[in-house]
């Protein structure tokens, strides 16, 4: 433990005192006040400054995005959040408790980067387990284990012991013990680490549909466009150090270009447009179609290939049918499966 968290701990006062256990007074989930963190050798002496006077706050209703390369903080942040490591300096709140106080955990769903989880158990037992350690009664457990089950899309395979599992799959697991006590702030670090991309997209749909749960949702990572599909207001963080904290929206926004979207339009209209743009002071950089995200493309190329299965997608054309030779394939397949 740090000498400087010892001394934090001991001068600055409860800020939970006069609060009740359910409602933050402030209105605020996590607020940390110049929060720093200094990993020290075995001599005391200085080795990594992790953090330094991070000051930020995460409301209720939100999702709240870390952003950073590696190194650059984040998993240090949540720690410091969940009390497994303390202040060098400053201090951080949670729901207005100070993050040191083990009650605010009853509160709180941790999806680490790496799950540790028993693998000679299966998904149920898994699940069982973590609600035991709430104390939630029996029937609360059943009845909390089919919900998450059914939520991370684990069904056809409940009964398989984890060390069956792909990464993607201990993935949804990792996130369902996350949410066993039905948290109102939910920590997520790294989520979609392992994921492919049809797994990814079904990880942020998930966090999207636990915000309109009204649930506060602080998520980790380092993948960019992780943040920009699913993130309310994100705090950028190098070395330690907070750079750029805004909502999405209006970080990304620039503003001395505007953009016009339009359908089915001429050549010669499109030349009119730009000379009307060019007669008001404005220059036209390109007039062309947009491009989708290549996320986008592999996910609508694998809905086609499975209600269309044999379909051939050419690039600047519709999918194509299947031949007949395909169709007569698997036909005969079929016949054969059958018999």
């Amino acid at each position: 433990m740090d000498t400087d968290s010892t001394a934090v701990a001991e001068t600055e006062p409860d800020a939970s005192a006069g609060t009740s256990p359910d409602d933050s007074a402030s209105g605020i989930v996590i607020e940390s006040r110049n929060l720093s963190k200094i990993y020290r050798d075995f001599w005391g002496r200085k080795k990594v400054h992790a953090l330094k006077s991070l000051d930020i706050e995460v409301r209720p209703g939100e999702i709240f995005g870390l952003l950073g390369p590696n190194g650059s903080g984040k998993s240090t942040t949540i720690k410091l959040i969940l009390g497994l490591l303390f202040p060098s300096s400053g201090r951080v709140l949670v729901f207005d408790k100070d993050a040191s106080e083990t009650s605010k955990n009853e509160r709180i769903g941790y999806l680490p980067e790496e799950s540790y989880l028993y693998k000679f158990l299966t998904a149920e037992e898994t699940l069982d387990f973590y609600g035991r350690l709430f104390d939630m009664s029996g029937a609360a457990r059943r009845k909390r284990v089919d919900e998450l089950i059914r939520l991370v899309g684990l069904q056809g395979a409940k009964h398989r012991q984890l060390r069956e599992y792909s990464k993607g799959m201990t993935r949804r697991v990792g996130l369902a013990q996350a949410l066993i006590n039905d948290p109102d702030l939910i920590l997520l670090d790294e989520p979609t680490t392992g994921l492919d991309p049809i797994g990814t997209r079904e990880m942020k749909d998930l966090i999207l549909a636990l915000r309109d749960q009204g649930k506060t949702v602080l998520l980790c990572s380092h993948q960019l466009a992780d943040v920009q599909d699913v993130c309310d207001r994100v705090a950028i963080l190098h070395q330690g150090e907070l750079k750029e904290l805004g909502r999405v929206s209006d970080l990304l926004k620039v503003q001395d270009v505007t953009e016009v979207h339009a359908e089915g339009l001429t050549e010669e209209a499109k030349n009119e447009i730009a000379e009307v743009i060019r007669r008001h002071g404005g220059s036209v950089k390109s007039i062309d179609n947009p491009t989708a995200t290549m996320e986008d493309l592999f996910l609508n190329i694998v809905r086609e290939s499975e209600a269309r299965p044999g379909a051939r997608r050419v690039s600047g054309s519709a999918p194509s049918e299947p031949s007949s030779d395909t169709q007569a394939n698997e036909s005969g397949n079929d016949t054969e499966a059958g018999q």
